[in-house]
């Protein structure tokens, strides 16, 4: 979420003035929106001298199922918590329900922070 900064007005409506400019720590950047599709990655700048790997789009999940731990290749979105829309356009967040190879899982990584996609496979009801 990009940061908006502190409000230019006080409770009371009247003007703050600004005491000095934005840091970089204070930097905000767009969502990644992890979508399933061809491999597609991005490289990112991030505090101290380190590096982020975004997952702009991905086809392949690490699906644990107990100890065992298989790579399958996702098939869709089929619910996200977070956001009603992001199953349409399946867009993979943490949290999201998605079909593999392996069966449904639940995604416990964060695709747009790691680069990658890690899931729990679930009993299907």
């Amino acid at each position: 979420m990009k940061d908006q900064g502190r409000s230019k007005r006080k409770r009371t409506g009247g003007r703050l003035k600004p005491s000095r400019n934005k840091k970089r720590y204070q930097l905000g950047r767009e969502p990644a929106a992890t979508t399933v599709g061809e491999h597609r990655f991005q490289i990112i700048d991030s505090r101290g001298n380190n590096e982020k790997v975004r997952a702009l789009s991905t086809d392949v999940a690490q699906v644990a199922d107990g100890a065992e731990v298989t790579q399958a290749d996702i098939e869709g979105v089929v619910d996200n918590p977070s956001n009603v829309n992001y199953a349409r356009r399946n867009i993979i967040t943490k949290g999201s329900i998605i079909d593999t190879s392996a069966g449904r899982a639940r995604v416990t990584s964060r695709p747009g922070q790691d680069g990658q996609v890690n899931a729990v496979r679930i009993d299907e009801e």
